[in-house]
Formats: structure tokens, C-alpha cells, sequence
């Protein structure tokens, strides 16, 4: 008996080690699981945060061009020509249906897309680099003129392939993360952006200049040059490219079952716009940003054209980017609810005031400058203490503008909505925008005076065309502005601004976001998800 009871207590006390020592196994194997995939997770976020870069990069570098070009004494009728190769990221809504549903399976559904557009990118840049300079033309010989049509052709094709990329970079994210990290996707497209657009515009703008590489690094010349800058950025996108279709798999799988066809997308989108409401919200969101065109178009053109560095005008965007990270986070919690808007018309009216602002920076700007017509740090403080006014403005503006599209978007075609109103708010920047630098220059007055004992200026010579201008100086003469089209368009668009606001805008605004939730959608699954929603 007392052998058995020894017996029975060993076996006992074996199983019990048996079952403990299979539950740490298994807890081992678990937590190895557990850490094998939090790897796995965080490899996937950093290549998006990688491929987000890239696609900032060519935004980047078109941002630096037409402050490169306005030391090249072009006009701003060809500004606003050149200004026309960042319009594909706001209609890549066209072709977005194509690059979600045509593919090679055996290649991947997005780097079917991805890898050529990353490709093209790079020789792009390489082919551009043994060019750039002849077609920019040079700024110490004002004979050879910037090549303008075919630069606009170039970086368009350039934007083009950007946008097809991000297009596939966007669809990537959403099955590349799992249910629980997707929300990362957002931050790795904000930072990512961000981080490329600085390495396109400001690196290059600063590290380009002669200026303050000897000044502030020590050096006698520049430390790179525009050529070589793209020729290096060229050779990343084939390497990295190559890498990432070579080490990275696709997993198709997990691409939601329920996702619109080619022909179904447009469709959809046909049904969206014949709604009423929607056709109105697009026109305000086509309208909204009249007031401040100028400020947005001509500003940094301007600063330029009275002598303020480019690299100088580049370096302001470094204090000002961990703002404008930061601010949505803190607006979003005045956004959260179901009147967003009501954010937007509280920053509408600042912003149109601030059009004024900058005008008024613009015309004492020359009366900081000493009489080496250096510009000193109290100024550069002013700049940033506007800029940064003015981007607290525009960040609530924007911030309730996507809270918004997230109220009223339909769950059930919730992709091809957001996308749909996210055009219609770019296009209503990018065309004010154009119209501002196209007639800017036909709302300048400027008159030829004598600049010689010699001069034979004709009484009431004007240079208000490059003509003009040309015969101007060779009767030895000088073009002095009597009337700047920059503030008439900054007076003109601050009354228009504020006339929409006051007459129609506002009123519209607040009438959009109280409609029901029922108004907006156009499927029936969507609907359906409604009824459920405010029966519960």
C-alpha cells in the first residue's frame, strides 16, 4: 500500500513535470512566434517608410526647380507653364482603377506597377543629369534661356510615375501590415513624404549653394552639384528597386475579396458625382481656396526675386516641419465628432487675412537688408513666425477637410470615395494656383527710365513684356515696377475670399456636414450598414 501510494505520487510528480515542462515549450515556441512576427512587422513598416521617401524625393526635387529657374530671369507665365508637372498626383484618380486591378500574378499585384514606375524614376534622373544644366540654361548668361516646355514635359512624366507608385505603395500597405500595425500605414506616408520632399528640395537647395557651403561648412565651392545630386538619387531608385523586387514577396491572398473591378471603380465614381450633394461639395472644395492663390503661388517667388538666398528660403522649411507633424495630431482632437467643419470655418477667415500678412512682408522685405543687401537673422525669424502662423491655419483647414471625408465617405466603397473627394481638393489648389502665376505678370505696370547720360529711352516706354523689357535695356535704360501684380492679386484674392466665405461659403459649409449620414452613400450594402447603425 505504501508502495503504491510512493509509485503513485512519483508518477504523479513526473506528469506534473511532463505537463509543465510541454506548457514552457510551447510558451517558448509562442513567444518566438509572437517575436519572429513583431520582426516581420517592423521590416515591413520600415520598407514602406523606405518606398514613402522615394516617392518624396521626385516631389522634392520638382519643388526645387522653379526656385531654381527664377534666378534664371524666366517670367511667371512660364512658372505657371512649369507649375502644370505637379498636377498628376492630383488626377491620378484617373488611372488609379487601372494600376488596382491589371497585374502579372506572378510578378505581384503591386509590383506589378511599383517596380517599373521605380525604375523609370531612376533612369529619369540619369538621363536628366547629363542634361540639366543645358536645359535650365546657365544664370550668369542670361542667352541661354531655360528650356521651359520640355523641363514641364520631363517632370511631369517624372510626377506621373510618382503618383503610379504611390498608387501601388498605397494598396501594398494594406495588405503588406496586419489588421493590428495597418494604422501605421498612414504614419509611414506622412514621414515618409515629408522625409523625401526635405532630401528633394531643402539637401539639395543648401548643399547646392556656394554661399553656405563656404560660409557655415568650411568649404570653397559647393558641396554637391544639380547634376551629380540627380545622377546619385538616380543610381538609389535602380539598387534599392532591384532589391526590394528581389527580397520581397507579395502576398496577393490578402487582398479583400470585395474589391471593385476596372469598369465597376468608374462606374462607381459616375454614381457618386450624379449625386446632388456631392456636386455641391465639389464645388466648394473647387472654390475654397481663391482667397489665398497668391499667397500660396508667389510668396516664395517673390522672396526670391528680392534677394533672400533660395537656400536660405529651403533651410525655413527645417523649424517648420516638426509643426506641421505635430499639428494635425493636435487638431484632430477639435475634428473629432460629427461637425469637423466647423474647425474649417473657424481658420477660414484667418487664412484669407493672412494672404494680407505676406503681402505686407513682401513689400518691407527690402528695408531688412543691409547695405550688402544681406538679409540677418531677425528677419529670417519674422519669416518663420509667419510661415508658421500660416501653417496652423492651413493644417486645421486641412485636418477638417479629411475628418470630414471620413464622416460622410461610404464604408462600402470607402477607397474609391476618399479618393474621389481627395482629387476634386487638390485640383482646387492647383488651378487657383496656375491662374495666380499666369496673370500675375499682366497685372504688373512698369515703366523704362533713363539709367545713362546716354540713354535714349522714348517718354512713356513700359516693359511690360519681355520685348519691351529687352529694348528697354539696349536703349540703356532700366524697367522700374509702378504697380506689382502681386499685391493686386493678394487684395483681389483676400475680397473674393472673404466674399465666399461671408455669402456662401460658410452657410453651404455647415449645411454639408448636418446633413444625415444617409445622404451620402450610394451602395446598398452601405446603406443597409447605416439603418443597422442608427437602429442600435
Amino acid at each position: 500500500m505504501e508502495k503504491s501510494r510512493k509509485r503513485n505520487i512519483s508518477t504523479s510528480t513526473e506528469f506534473s513535470y511532463s505537463v509543465k515542462e510541454t506548457m514552457l515549450e510551447s510558451h517558448s515556441k509562442s513567444a518566438s512566434s509572437v517575436s519572429t512576427r513583431e520582426k516581420s512587422e517592423a521590416g515591413n513598416i520600415c520598407l514602406l517608410l523606405f518606398l514613402y521617401i522615394l516617392q518624396g524625393i521626385p516631389l522634392g526635387l520638382s519643388a526645387s526647380i522653379p526656385m531654381i529657374l527664377q534666378n534664371r530671369n524666366i517670367s511667371y507665365k512660364e512658372q505657371a507653364t512649369f507649375s502644370l508637372a505637379l498636377w498628376p498626383f492630383s488626377v491620378k484618380l484617373l488611372w488609379a482603377p487601372l494600376v488596382d486591378s491589371c497585374y502579372w500574378p506572378s510578378m505581384g499585384r503591386r509590383k506589378s506597377w511599383m517596380v517599373p514606375a521605380q525604375y523609370l524614376i531612376g533612369v529619369f534622373l540619369l538621363v536628366l543629369s547629363y542634361s540639366l544644366d543645358t536645359l535650365l540654361g546657365s544664370e550668369d548668361d542670361p542667352s541661354t534661356r531655360p528650356n521651359i516646355l520640355f523641363l514641364t514635359s520631363i517632370f511631369f512624366a517624372l510626377n506621373f510615375l510618382a503618383a503610379t507608385q504611390d498608387i501601388a505603395v498605397d494598396g501594398w500597405a494594406l495588405t503588406m501590415l496586419s489588421k493590428e500595425k495597418v494604422g501605421y500605414a498612414s504614419t509611414c506616408n506622412s514621414v515618409g513624404q515629408t522625409a523625401g520632399f526635405s532630401i528633394g528640395f531643402v539637401v539639395l537647395l543648401v548643399l547646392e549653394s556656394k554661399d553656405f557651403c563656404t560660409n557655415y561648412l568650411g568649404l570653397q565651392s559647393s558641396l554637391v552639384t544639380l547634376d551629380g545630386y540627380f545622377f546619385f538619387w538616380g543610381l538609389v531608385f535602380l539598387v534599392t528597386t532591384s532589391f526590394v523586387w528581389a527580397c520581397k514577396t507579395e502576398d496577393d491572398s490578402k487582398d479583400s475579396d470585395n474589391q471593385l473591378g476596372f469598369q465597376d471603380t468608374y462606374k462607381m465614381l459616375l454614381t457618386i458625382l450624379k449625386k446632388h450633394d456631392i456636386q455641391r461639395c465639389v464645388l466648394v472644395l473647387l472654390t475654397c481656396k481663391i482667397g489665398f492663390a497668391a499667397t500660396d503661388a508667389l510668396t516664395a517667388l517673390k522672396l526670391t526675386e528680392a534677394g533672400v538666398p533660395k537656400d536660405k528660403l529651403a533651410l525655413l522649411s527645417v523649424p517648420l516641419t516638426p509643426v506641421q507633424l505635430l499639428l494635425p495630431f493636435i487638431i484632430s482632437r477639435y475634428t473629432a465628432g460629427r461637425y469637423p467643419m466647423n474647425v474649417f470655418n473657424r481658420a477660414y477667415p484667418f487664412r484669407v487675412v493672412m494672404g494680407l500678412v505676406f503681402a505686407a512682408v513682401i513689400y518691407v522685405t527690402p528695408q531688412f537688408a543691409d547695405a550688402d543687401g544681406v538679409y540677418h537673422a531677425p528677419y529670417y525669424a519674422l519669416i518663420v513666425f509667419v510661415y508658421m502662423l500660416n501653417s496652423v491655419a492651413q493644417n486645421c483647414m486641412f485636418v477638417a477637410v479629411m475628418a470630414f471625408f471620413a464622416v460622410i465617405s461610404d464604408p462600402s466603397v470607402g477607397g474609391t470615395y476618399m479618393t474621389l473627394l481627395n482629387t476634386f481638393t487638390n485640383l482646387g489648389g492647383n488651378w487657383p494656383t496656375w491662374v495666380a502665376l499666369r496673370y500675375v505678370s499682366d497685372l504688373t505696370w512698369s515703366s523704362c527710365l533713363p539709367d545713362a547720360l546716354n540713354a535714349t529711352v522714348a517718354a512713356g516706354s513700359t516693359c511690360d513684356s519681355t520685348t519691351l523689357k529687352e529694348a528697354c535695356l539696349a536703349a540703356g535704360g532700366k524697367c522700374a515696377t509702378t504697380i506689382d501684380g502681386y499685391y493686386v492679386e493678394s487684395f483681389i484674392g483676400f475680397f473674393v475670399g472673404l466674399l465666399w466665405f461671408v455669402l456662401w461659403g460658410a452657410k453651404e459649409v455647415n449645411r454639408l456636414q448636418r446633413l444625415p449620414t444617409s445622404s451620402w452613400l450610394v451602395s446598398s450594402r452601405g446603406k443597409k450598414d447605416s439603418r443597422v447603425k442608427r437602429s442600435d
